[in-house]
């Protein structure tokens, strides 16, 4: 993989097949985190940069159709369409599932497993950020990048959006994903990495399996948005002006 050493995670989450399947196996931050080169992401990660080249060789192969090539070709409404379809409604159903679900177990093993408590006040407040960070999003972002797009092909002027200038919202959101991601690293922190005790009981598996599919998910959102949806965004606007 040539000048793998020059490339930062973030450039590697989007041009190679399968690298966020592979970061995620590995641990490595390719959303918030992905500015940093691969180098300092394997020592934040705890692993050797050989393995994580060679999982990243092994992963082209293996997730060869798979990747986020295409979305820097096509149009940014698809990609807000897909972002909104795919990862803000799941987030939104799995949040008020994993609401029930989560005072459910603390309920019934609070007592004999204290670290449920702090993992359901993380989990709320991560709740809290995210609904109205992706009503943000839908309500005033979103609409103005369509706007934007649609005015750049159409050859008009682009749209005056009241915050300005793109960047400043966009610098907003990417905050609160940081917010968001210290939230995850302290879920799977107060949980053990979602390892269920022996004493737990099928709800209290079900919990931690979600969260971590939740996890998955919100990386996956989040990469979409920090390393392709806003660079874009911003690129678009500047032409335009």
């Amino acid at each position: 993989m040539p000048n793998i050493l020059e490339r930062t995670v973030r450039e590697l989450a989007v041009d190679v097949p399968g690298a966020t399947r592979v970061f995620e196996e590995l641990g490595i931050d390719y959303c918030c985190g992905g500015g940093r080169s691969l180098v300092d992401a394997c020592f934040a990660a705890g692993i050797s940069l050989e393995q994580a080249t060679a999982a990243l060789e092994a992963g082209k192969e293996r997730y060869s159709r798979e990747g986020d090539g295409s979305w820097q070709s096509r149009s940014l409404t698809d990609l807000i369409e897909h972002i909104v379809r795919r990862h803000h409604e799941y987030t939104k159903s799995e949040l008020q599932r994993l609401d029930q679900l989560s005072t459910k177990v603390v309920s019934v093993h609070g007592q004999n497993h204290p670290e449920l408590n702090e993992l359901r006040e993380r989990f709320l407040e991560l709740r809290n950020d995210l609904l109205p960070h992706m009503m943000k999003e839908e309500r005033v972002l979103f609409p103005y990048i369509e706007q934007l797009e649609a005015a750049t092909k159409a050859g008009r002027p682009a749209p005056s959006p009241l915050f300005g200038t793109a960047r400043n919202p966009i610098m907003m959101m990417i905050r609160e994903h940081d917010g968001a991601g210290e939230l995850l690293r302290e879920l799977r922190t107060a949980s053990r990495d979602y390892v269920v005790p022996d004493d737990g009981c099928v709800s209290y598996r079900a919990l931690y399996d979600a969260l971590r599919e939740l996890e998955q998910d919100l990386h996956q959102h989040i990469h979409l948005e920090n390393n392709i949806l806003f660079p874009r965004t911003v690129a678009l606007e500047g032409a335009i002006h």
